[in-house]
């Protein structure tokens, strides 16, 4: 049930963590599907009372020489430190709108950092305050395997045709790939777009790493079928596909897909509706395509926010997304029942191993003068990654 306090507002979204969950929360690592290694150096206790207050202290010492970005996933503790908020991509932007700022600390994930290297200055020094925190779907399109892809397409008699369209959840070698054959890069809530103008380009469209965005955005903004998309899996010989299977297909779908969203099911969202008579579900495109079907609104993590902002009061949400965030609207909005779609807990596990510790770690060992955990994209890697970027920043 839903607890609302008005002096210090606490939301408890009636969801209970599971075993897996609680281990996820920043402490373990899972090698399968995470970049990175535990940061050097001695961390803070979790437990020391003094972390907000020398996490401020650190921040005034360095002044305008830091800016601070948050993903919207991030930790609340985390969160009060950041100079804004904001998705993946409006974060890279903004970063490149402060070249004053010496160290850009970047508490979200590893594509995220390096897509704020390739568009800030080459004075500017990004900087991820856990090397752990990575993604899992973009750890799940390697540059081998996308290349091993292209020739698939090549010897198939179609990589002349196909059109490169790569998530912002990817790394920024899969950017590059995307640049250097003519492809674009695009967001949650420029897909379509994205999409629109590669098929100007070219008769079909690879569409990489998650796809549930690829799919949903095909079938259900386009007006393709489920047919017109085919599903290539970088595990199987020839992605499980057969060459008739390629020439046939106007999406080809990178089996991919974001631990979180994916979770949520039809199940979930006929258990909320029997719970909660009159909710509105409203889930991001990155859920499988029958949990997006089923939903009354589908939208990015900002087109989620300012529907939550501009619904009246006395509404009824069930929001499928990452808990972090879901939770901090409900505080924002106690006027509002705000609900999490699952009725277990499903952080963003390695946006959760940014916590406190880390962050006071990276800006006091700043505030001394070194320089830890850089993000740092090589130049040949950057240029072509850049020309993607360039692409989506010129759709119209």
């Amino acid at each position: 049930m839903r607890d609302v306090t008005t002096a210090q507002t606490t939301v408890d979204l009636d969801v209970q963590p599971t075993p897996l969950a609680l281990l996820l929360l920043g402490r373990e690592a899972d090698p399968r599907s995470e970049r990175g290694v535990e940061c050097p150096g001695d961390l803070p206790s979790p437990s020391d009372p003094d972390l907000v207050e020398r996490a401020r202290a650190a921040k005034e010492r360095l002044g305008d020489k830091v800016f601070v970005l948050g993903h919207h996933y991030q930790r609340d503790e985390v969160i009060q430190f950041a100079d804004v908020t904001g998705d993946s991509f409006k974060l890279a932007r903004d970063a490149a709108a402060r070249p004053e700022a010496e160290y850009i600390v970047f508490c979200g994930v590893h594509f995220m950092a390096e897509s704020a290297d390739i568009l800030t200055g080459d004075d500017q020094k990004v900087v991820l305050p856990d090397l752990a925190a990575g993604c899992s779907m973009a750890d799940m399109a390697t540059a081998e395997q996308v290349a091993e892809c292209w020739d698939v397409l090549t010897e198939a008699g179609i990589a002349e045709q196909v059109v490169p369209v790569s998530y912002m959840n990817s790394s920024a070698d899969i950017k590059a790939f995307t640049g250097k054959h003519g492809g674009t890069i695009c967001t949650s809530s420029n897909a379509k777009r994205a999409l629109d103008w590669a098929f100007e380009q070219g008769e079909k469209v690879l569409f990489l790493p998650d796809q549930h965005l690829g799919r949903n955005t095909a079938v259900r903004d386009m007006g393709m079928s489920l047919e017109d998309c085919v599903l290539y899996n970088p595990h199987k010989p020839n992605g499980g596909l057969t060459a008739e299977e390629l020439r046939n297909a106007k999406m080809i779908l990178w089996r991919g897909h974001c631990s979180v969203h994916g979770r949520f099911s039809i199940d979930s969202v006929n258990d909320v509706r029997e719970r909660i008579p009159g909710v509105r579900v409203l889930v991001h495109p990155e859920c499988k395509h029958e949990v997006v079907a089923a939903a009354d609104e589908v939208g990015s993590t900002e087109y989620i926010i300012k529907a939550l902002d501009a619904a009246p009061a006395g509404s009824k949400w069930a929001i499928g997304t990452e808990l972090n965030l879901v939770r901090r609207l409900a505080n924002a909005h106690p006027d509002k029942e705000i609900v999490f779609l699952d009725k277990t807990v499903c952080f963003c596990s390695t946006m959760n191993r940014i916590d406190l510790p880390h962050l006071v770690w990276t800006l006091e060992s700043l505030a001394e003068g070194n320089l830890v955990n850089r993000i740092e994209v090589d130049r040949e890697t950057e240029q072509f990654a850049k020309k993607a970027l360039e692409r989506m920043l010129a759709l119209p």
